[in-house]
């Protein structure tokens, strides 16, 4: 692997700095998006879930020179806030973050939305939906020049799709928050995007069951007759970052081959 990775002459993001959170693997979309990030411009700061996700993640952010890199577990009473402290102190401001964080846990996942248990939907809920607004929150004072947050979703959250379970409510309440948080940021120049991207063969997907089925699937009925790759959301994503889309805000981007358009 290389020891960095060369910007791109074209750095509508030069000078930004953003958070990205989610990374498990360089085959993450988290990981795309970060890659995107720092080719048009920007400085990045990475997390890691833990030390058992660390020697995964740090090369990753060592090759994108991540200027910060530290342990984030939502489910962890101030890991997040120490996350901020550190940009706080480091940066002093911060112009886009990207939640890429969900979980559910698996006798949940795999079972009907209707044997859900209680305990397993508030921690879904939780880690998948409440954290992004908890994030939100935390990044609404270093956004003194407006900036731009993103969340991912999946095209479960509007349509049922089989074996998605209990994460297509979860994601459609992920979905519903970005929407009033788009509109209660909006004065303060902070926009907010769901991307929703196709099936994708990440980590995070692998919990899912019959997900190889469900790509195969998505390939067939998508018309682009192709499925996207973690590069292709990344760009899209980095995209929205940019000033040109300062007047879009509270949309479900897909970047999905035109997937959701099918019946």
């Amino acid at each position: 692997m290389k020891t960095s990775l060369a910007v791109n002459n074209f750095s509508p993001l030069a000078s930004r700095k953003g958070l990205v959170t989610g990374i498990a693997n360089d085959q993450s979309i988290a990981y795309g998006c970060a890659k995107a990030f720092k080719r048009l411009g920007a400085d990045i700061a990475i997390t890691y879930l833990n030390e058992k996700a660390r020697p995964y993640v740090e090369p990753l952010a060592n090759y994108l020179g991540a200027s910060i890199v530290m342990p984030l577990d939502v489910r962890a009473q101030g890991s997040m806030e120490a996350v901020f402290d550190t940009i706080t102190r480091k940066w002093g401001k911060l112009d886009f973050l990207l939640h890429s964080i969900a979980f559910a846990p698996k006798d949940d996942l795999h079972g009907r939305v209707t044997d859900c248990s209680r305990d397993g939907f508030l921690v879904a809920m939780d880690v998948s939906c409440h954290s992004f607004i908890r994030m939100a929150r935390l990044a609404e004072p270093l956004m003194k020049d407006g900036g731009s947050l993103f969340t991912m979703s999946f095209y479960g959250a509007q349509k049922v799709v089989d074996h998605y379970n209990v994460m297509g409510p979860v994601k459609a309440a992920l979905e519903a928050s970005a929407r009033y948080l788009a509109s209660e940021l909006a004065d303060k120049g902070i926009r907010v995007y769901v991307i929703s991207p196709g099936p994708l063969k990440t980590r995070a997907a692998s919990g899912i069951g019959h997900f190889d089925e469900l790509m195969d699937a998505a390939a067939a009925k998508s018309p682009a007759r192709q499925l996207v790759t973690i590069d292709d959301v990344g760009i899209a994503t980095a995209a929205l970052a940019c000033d040109g889309a300062r007047l879009i805000t509270g949309e479900t981007v897909y970047v999905d081959g035109g997937l959701h358009i099918m019946g």
